[in-house]
């Protein structure tokens, strides 16, 4: 059985207290994840990502947060991305 499916089963038998500790672990996770995406890029680098109605946006890299970037996009403005969402261009 896989990992999900354990997980799922096991906040299905949860109680109150039990789910309030998986709630904290996943965010804790999540945070954990951001930050290690957010380290990976850097001021000037070409970004893409898929923005609201699922347009692909391309643009530089602005400004990196704890846990998002900051893009420029010349056509499309300046978006605040969580860090996981983008894809780095460089090498591409």
């Amino acid at each position: 059985m896989n990992t999900v499916l354990t997980a799922v089963k096991a906040i299905h038998k949860a109680n109150r207290d039990e789910l309030e500790q998986i709630i904290a672990a996943v965010k804790l996770q999540q945070t954990f994840l951001a930050k290690q995406s957010a380290r990976t890029f850097s001021v000037g680098d070409a970004v893409q990502f898929t923005g609201r109605a699922g347009r692909t946006v391309i643009g530089t890299v602005q400004k990196v947060n704890p846990k998002t970037i900051v893009v420029d996009s010349p056509t499309q403005g300046r978006w605040k991305v969580t860090a996981s969402m983008l894809r780095s261009l460089e090498g591409a």
